[in-house]
């Protein structure tokens, strides 16, 4: 059966747009979400250019094997052309728990993991073995912890379900091995690194205001990066959905805050200037390393971590903490802060034996 490549021009006739057409009748032509340059200025372009038609003809010899499956009937022809991102919506309606949002937190990454190349409509063939493997790492290289682990699992339970209901011949994630982050566990600062870090100089003075905001609230990037100034009271920062959680959040403004954050402006204008998230994390990396001289590797989520672990060592209760971070239950915090303690009374512990000169 032939499929055939057919090409789009943009509006503006920068870009071409590639879809796969396997006749004329309706439903038999699909968008691939792959673009070359009409006329690439650089070598950057071109090599986006030859990337993108080696994976334009890996999607077309799929599409083939996966047509003739449908004429041998081992796969109903609907499942090619349905967006399986619909599956797995339904699929976390009817199968979230309260308190667990990590089926739809999987959900939430996996249509940011595909945004880029697919849009918003991803077909069960374009849902390969590789596909998985990269979604896997996309969540290693943007969570912390156990969380990569723990989503991907969910996303695993979601292509099991998919198989058994005939979306896939074999399962494309059975054999990808679930990760997590080899401690688990991330480096936080103490009180007197705080001190030290919010005294030194930053390169990015919004990335250090927004910092030193999640710093004194625990809020993550995806809730800072998006704070609008209608949000900050007179005595609370008020998160009226948090971005992981769905839940409203209303933390009090600290003083340090209150000082760094500057005057006010307009109520819908955003609260701070900020790059990318990567780009916001090699800031605070630079700011915490080679300016504040702290020999911590200390992401944007450490931050969240290092107010956790200080209301804990200055006695609040865990219960507070919890409250205070957005969390549905303390089981988490009091677990990461638990394995956190351990480390720190036995590195103090083998301090204690005797020491003697070679």
């Amino acid at each position: 059966m032939d499929v055939s490549i057919m090409p789009r021009f943009s509006r503006d006739g920068s870009k071409i747009y590639y879809s796969l057409e396997w006749g004329k009748d309706a439903g038999q032509r699909q968008a691939t979400g792959i673009y070359t340059y009409a006329k690439p200025k650089d070598q950057v372009q071109r090599n986006h250019n030859k990337e993108a038609l080696q994976l334009l003809n890996t999607k077309r010899s799929q599409m083939v094997l996966d047509l003739q499956a449908v004429a041998n009937g081992h796969l109903p022809q609907h499942k090619i052309k349905k967006n399986f991102l619909e599956f797995y919506d339904d699929f976390v309606k009817k199968n979230s728990r309260d308190g667990n949002r990590s089926l739809a937190c999987s959900l939430s990454c996996f249509k940011q993991f595909i945004e880029k190349e697919f849009r918003n409509f991803i077909s069960p063939v374009d849902i390969t073995e590789n596909l998985c493997e990269r979604f896997r790492d996309h969540l290693l290289d943007n969570l912390n912890g156990e969380t990569p682990a723990d989503y991907f699992m969910r996303f695993k339970r979601v292509m099991k379900a998919a198989k058994k209901q005939g979306y896939f011949r074999e399962n494309p994630a059975g054999d990808v091995k679930t990760k997590a982050h080899p401690s688990g566990i991330k480096e936080v600062l103490t009180v007197s690194e705080y001190i030290v870090l919010i005294n030194s100089h930053c390169s990015n003075y919004e990335v250090k205001k927004a910092a030193v905001v999640s710093m004194y609230t625990g809020f993550r990037w995806c809730d800072v990066s998006k704070l609008r100034w209608w949000q900050i009271k007179e005595t609370t920062i008020l998160l009226k959905k948090q971005a992981k959680t769905g839940e409203p959040l209303e933390v009090p403004l600290h003083p340090v805050v209150k000082a760094i954050i500057g005057e006010r402006k307009q109520p819908d204008a955003l609260v701070f200037s900020l790059p990318t998230s990567n780009g916001a994390n090699k800031v605070l990396l630079n700011w915490v390393q080679k300016n504040a001289k702290i020999n911590k590797y200390i992401t944007w989520h450490c931050l969240r971590h290092s107010v956790s672990d200080i209301l804990q060592d200055q006695g609040v209760d865990v219960t507070t903490v919890a409250a205070l971070l957005g969390q549905t239950t303390a089981k988490y915090i009091l677990s990461t802060y638990k394995k956190r303690v351990k480390i720190r009374h036995t590195a103090a512990a083998i301090e204690r034996l005797p020491s003697a000169i070679l």
